[in-house]
């Protein structure tokens, strides 16, 4: 790369001296890659407006097009979606009847089609692309056009078409001398090796490809090679060496400053975390990726982004379900209470009109409500007569304590208040602050009451279960301890709930 940079270089300086407009535009837009894939990329879009404006003048069309789907490029890959678009467009417009730049733009807008998550265009794209460079007999694009067909095909769990664009791919990469591209080939293929199992062509494929990202310098690369080895390590239960490569996949992600590689390598390692019983560690890595992927939505409407958002939720409502279900083992009568406190919390939060961000916060609240329980001694959670003055007092620590455990994470939703505050009493005979009315927050409430009323209607050490009607009763009795809006709705879901049973 360094050569090369000196090659561009020095003819962009010939090409000046002696005036060649067509040299000299083709050269800046070369460099401009160059420089982008090292990380340069305000330097890369000045280098293709220049290239841009100096074909234009020289009436060069063609080469004015092949500037403007460079720079379309460069905005694709750091984000700039929409600006892209119009791009790409503008390219295919000014390029007319030119095969090259068809096949590149086309190639380019499947790219961009597939980042959304419009396959169907993507694919059409693609075969476009295909198209053309099989119509100039240009094998280094066939190679490209076979890359991105086999990352749709994969996109698409279709294995057997992966494997075959792959495999062809990799072979014309390797025989035009694209490394670029045949480490995008090696690493790519890697993902397929590892859904279908394959973890040793898929560890031997993502070092290949390390190798070249490293002789190459490119940072981002080489961080989806050390994700997808992390990965190997990681299904084939070798947790520290997945751990060691997949920090070194989000380190380099940052170092490169790439946030979708930052967001999927921490997503990763989350994972890898939650199998060790790495809990808090988990947490904090998928809050940052989560932060990372909204960031990202929030920049570009990307339908591909808010799958992943949709994904990672996902993940993270598993990590939270099974701490809240590890807090339950040291207590053999609370098992599956995270689970149905969370259940009937979402059925009043939904009953109140709450929106889709304040229900995340409640299920993630609910399971985790209890966290700081892991503080209190065995004995005292097991009691099989009533608690002591001295021991109650210990029990009620575990809110503090839970604040405590999750001092360092910082969630996306707003849970710690439900942690602290859901034994809070609208009349202020709660614990630990004796918030008053108001003052105790809506979500703490409703988790409050769900926990209140799945205590009665389970078996603990200390009494048998009440019945769902005794316990609906008691509720009315202590209604006193919630507002009348969050009893109300309270009361309604459990009557809704026992209707749709009895159906």
């Amino acid at each position: 790369m360094t050569e090369a940079l000196e090659c561009y270089e020095a003819a962009i300086a010939e090409a000046e001296r002696v005036g060649e407009q067509r040299v000299l535009t083709q050269a800046l837009r070369h460099i401009a890659i160059a420089r982008c894939q090292r990380g340069a990329a305000d330097e890369a879009r000045q280098l293709c407006r220049r290239s841009y404006d100096i074909a234009m003048a020289a009436g060069e069309q063609v080469l004015a097009a092949e500037a403007l789907n460079t720079l379309a490029t460069i905005d694709l890959h750091t984000g700039a979606l929409e600006h892209a678009r119009t791009t790409y467009a503008r390219a295919l417009a000014l390029g007319g009847d030119s095969l090259n730049v068809r096949a590149r733009t086309e190639q380019n807008l499947g790219v961009l089609a597939n980042i959304h998550g419009a396959l169907d265009d993507a694919l059409a794209h693609y075969r476009r692309s295909l198209e053309a460079y099989e119509s100039l007999r240009d094998d280094h694009g066939c190679a490209i056009a076979y890359h991105n067909l086999g990352m749709i095909s994969a996109d698409r769990e279709l294995w057997d078409e992966a494997d075959r664009y792959f495999q062809r791919g990799l072979a014309l990469a390797q025989t035009t001398g694209d490394h670029h591209l045949e480490g995008l080939c090696l690493v790519n293929y890697a993902e397929v090796d590892v859904a279908r199992q394959r973890y040793d062509d898929a560890r031997r494929r993502a070092e290949q490809a390390l190798a070249i990202f490293d002789q190459l310098g490119i940072p981002s690369a080489k961080s989806e090679a050390y994700r997808m080895i992390g990965l190997v390590y990681r299904e084939t239960g070798r947790l520290a060496l997945a751990e060691s490569r997949l920090r070194m996949a989000v380190d380099l992600a940052v170092q490169s400053g790439v946030s979708l590689n930052e967001a999927e390598s921490s997503r990763e390692l989350a994972l890898l975390y939650q199998a060790m019983g790495r809990n808090q560690d988990a947490l904090t890595l998928l809050n940052g990726a989560y932060r990372l992927f909204q960031d990202l939505d929030a920049r570009v409407d990307l339908v591909d982004v808010q799958a992943k958002v949709a994904a990672l939720e996902s993940t993270y409502l598993a990590v939270v379900r099974e701490w809240g279900q590890s807090i339950e083992s040291s207590d053999s009568y609370t098992h599956g209470h995270c689970e149905r406190v969370a259940t009937y919390a979402v059925n009043v939060a939904t009953m109140l009109g709450m929106d889709a961000d304040e229900i995340t916060a409640i299920r993630i609240g609910a399971y985790l409500h209890d966290v700081g329980k892991t503080r209190v001694p065995h004995e005292i959670l097991n009691k099989p007569g009533a608690l002591t003055r001295d021991e109650f007092e210990v029990m009620q620590m575990h809110t503090v304590w839970g604040i405590e455990l999750l001092a360092g994470i910082e969630f996306p939703w707003d849970i710690k208040p439900i942690i602290r505050w859901h034994h809070e009493k609208y009349d202020g005979s709660g614990y630990p602050d004796r918030l008053r009315g108001d003052e105790i927050p809506l979500s703490a409430q409703v988790v409050g009451i769900a926990d209140v009323f799945d205590a009665l209607t389970t078996t603990r050490a200390y009494r048998a279960a009440f019945t769902h009607e005794e316990a609906r009763e008691e509720i009315l009795r202590c209604r006193h301890w919630w507002s009348p809006e969050v009893v109300d709705a309270f009361l309604t879901s459990i009557r809704d709930e026992a209707g749709a049973r009895a159906a």
